[in-house]
């Protein structure tokens, strides 16, 4: 996938983190998108929104975008997707995108 495609696949994705992404990728921000494994959005969904509880329960405060893209993998149920990574100035923002890599699922 390349710089283009995943601006693309961001730029369609309405969310704070998703456009803040996309701001970076656009500042030429180093990214990776994961190809070799898919996951589905439903054992993701399992897997962060236990992380988030986690952090709410412990007084630590999850990044910004967490709690609507938990929600995100939820809706996504069982949907097959990558994951990806940009490396910001600012911070790293993790992805999912669609099987067919052209929508951002869910972004933080």
């Amino acid at each position: 996938m390349n710089r283009d495609a995943l601006q693309s696949a961001l730029s369609q994705d309405g969310s704070i983190s998703a456009r803040a992404a996309l701001a970076e990728l656009q500042a030429d921000a180093d990214f990776e998108v994961f190809l070799n494994q898919t996951a589905s959005a439903r054992q993701l969904w399992d897997i962060w929104s236990w992380r988030h509880e986690v952090m709410l329960d412990t007084g630590i405060t999850p990044r910004p975008g967490l709690a609507e893209a938990v929600a995100r993998l939820q809706a996504a149920e069982t949907a097959r997707v990558y994951k990806a990574t940009v490396i910001g100035s600012r911070r790293r923002f993790t992805l999912f995108l669609s099987e067919d890599l052209t929508r951002c699922v869910a972004c933080w």
